[in-house]
């Protein structure tokens, strides 16, 4: 679906909502599962993760449109988006390590992961795939983290509810972790077919 067709609110609609990376396209559930115990660590990751989405989209379109494509080395565009996004997140990192300290303690190892985050690579191997000019990227990138950042926040602030729940002792923990994911899958399988 192309910006222009459909305006930028269905388009957000679309990329946040309908193609939601993590309850569409299943990408992104290590961070999704691993950080979703408190709420202030949920969005922490959903923003950090929104900052490098919507970056790694801006460089990964330059590159691939202004290196790999006139150089006829297009088949180099995961290895380059890799690159991109690592360098990205390095950057990150060191700026919660400075600025914020005690969100980068808490997001632990998770926040390098986002190197290896599938919907951050994912994202920029749509956009390409999809065709989607410098702007349709970037918007894409972004909208597609503010999907994974809704995602994230709700997850987060149904399992700090559920610790006050009774729960029975077989579901503690993960596993009732993984019901509340599939049931929200579900939720969001409604949002199918609402932009075409």
């Amino acid at each position: 679906m192309r910006l222009n067709e459909v305006g930028i609110f269905l388009f957000f609609v679309s990329c946040a909502l309908v193609n939601n990376f993590i309850f569409s396209r299943f990408l992104g559930n290590c961070p999704y599962l691993g950080v979703s115990n408190k709420l202030s660590t949920a969005t922490g990751m959903g923003i950090a993760v929104t900052f490098v989405m919507g970056l790694s989209s801006l460089f990964a379109y330059i590159v691939y449109t202004y290196v790999l494509v006139p150089l006829d080395l297009k088949y180099l565009d995961t290895i380059s988006f890799i690159l991109i996004i690592a360098a990205l997140v390095q950057f990150v990192e060191m700026f919660m390590r400075k600025s914020l300290p005690a969100l980068y303690s808490a997001l632990g190892i998770y926040l390098p992961l986002i190197t290896t985050n599938c919907a951050v690579l994912g994202v920029t191997l749509v956009n390409m795939k999809e065709g989607y000019n410098l702007i349709e990227s970037v918007l894409s990138g972004v909208f597609g983290a503010l999907g994974f950042l809704l995602a994230i926040v709700l997850m987060a602030g149904i399992r700090e509810r559920l610790e006050l729940s009774d729960i029975p002792e077989s579901f503690k923990g993960f596993p009732i972790c993984l019901i509340i994911a599939g049931m929200m899958s579900l939720a969001f399988f409604g949002f199918q077919g609402l932009v075409k």
